[in-house]
């Protein structure tokens, strides 16, 4: 988390937490990209909650929280078989489109 918390220069992001007893239970970073004519506006590039948390709806909580706050769309990769999946579907993401990559 010390990275994605850091200042930098760029176009900026947010990162949102929940903590228990003053432990962070989990976390969602989200760049923002800049080029909201070509791509989504919001990248979530990260998103977990401790395993000891699962279940509870800390995540929906967190996602909640993520497009209450973004301006313009959000983009995010999860893969097939993960459970968070439905939960992303459940609010709404869809899957538009199919991604390619070379793999080196």
């Amino acid at each position: 988390m010390k990275y994605a918390a850091k200042e930098s220069a760029g176009l900026g992001g947010y990162v949102f937490v929940i903590e228990h007893d003053d432990q962070l239970v989990g976390a969602v970073v989200v760049n923002k990209t800049g080029m909201q004519e070509y791509i989504p506006e919001n990248i979530l590039v990260y998103i977990a909650i401790h395993k000891d948390y699962r279940g509870k709806g800390l995540g929906k909580k967190l996602m909640s929280q993520v497009i209450n706050h973004c301006t313009g769309d959000i983009a995010l990769h999860v893969e097939k078989d993960n459970p968070a999946r439905l939960l992303y579907e459940k609010m709404g993401f869809t899957n538009p489109y199919l991604e390619m990559r070379l793999k080196r």
